[in-house]
């Protein structure tokens, strides 16, 4: 198998507690030829002091700051603009993979000529602990069934730069990776899951995606106000995401 560059897209924000243990996780892959991107959105904390100070010890660890507090969209989009790799990957700046992360997940997009893919993942806390949950995951991914149910973390996902060099996040609050994904999915020939545990998401109590709630008013804005779905149609997907994420999401 080759080794393309991979690209990592990684946002921050007051991440203090969580980033130098995502920069490990990174640094731990047995892939190698990777850079990594971490564009800071104007951190209060010690987060982007510390990103820095990775990136003066490997080179592949580059580390950008924001002018203005602009949210995620905006500094993954910023990230994107100015990545170099053959592959798009995306780790936010809480979240842990596995070392062998990369490494199968590139070997399994070559293999299956693949140009969109993501992985299984697990649950942790705070503290890095397992809250033993796992999320399962489809083999094969299409539009249309990608629209009934966020199938992906975003922390697992991976695409070729060569299919969607001119798409971006939509500039909403939340959800708007979910709309980034979507995009990329719909131009792609081969979107697959490979069904197996690579990553770890932390669940934080601040976090906005523990609040369902605050979600609902993003999910219209990415399927209606982007996306330019009927309000009808919108409400029948926010259905199936909800059903399919509590009968089927978790092992």
């Amino acid at each position: 198998m080759s080794t393309p560059l991979v690209s990592i897209i990684t946002p921050n924000y007051n991440c203090t507690s969580f980033i130098a243990e995502t920069i490990e996780s990174v640094l731990a892959q047995t892939y190698t030829n990777w850079e990594m991107i971490i564009v800071d959105d104007c951190s209060t904390d010690d987060s982007y002091q510390i990103a820095l100070e990775y990136a003066k010890k490997d080179s592949r660890i580059i580390v950008l700051k924001n002018e203005n507090n602009s949210g995620t969209a905006i500094s993954r989009n910023k990230a994107i603009e100015l990545a170099k790799g053959d592959y798009f990957a995306f780790l936010d700046s809480d979240d842990l993979w596995l070392p062998e992360k990369l490494e199968k997940q590139i070997n399994f997009m070559q293999e299956n000529n693949c140009d969109f893919s993501f992985t299984e993942y697990d649950l942790i806390d705070e503290n890095s602990k397992s809250l033993h949950k796992e999320v399962r995951i489809p083999k094969k991914l299409t539009y249309t069934k990608y629209l009934h149910h966020c199938y992906t973390g975003c922390l697992t996902v991976v695409y070729r730069k060569q299919i969607a060099e001119n798409i971006r996040s939509f500039l909403i609050k939340n959800n708007n990776d979910y709309g980034l994904f979507l995009q990329v999915v719909k131009k792609s020939n081969n979107s697959m899951g490979l069904q197996e545990c690579l990553a770890h998401y932390r669940i934080r109590n601040a976090s906005i995606s523990r609040n369902k709630m605050k979600k609902i008013k993003p999910f219209f804005q990415l399927m209606h106000d982007n996306l330019h779905f009927p309000y009808i149609v919108v409400c029948w997907f926010l259905f199936t995401n909800i059903l399919i994420g509590k009968l089927w999401k978790y092992k």
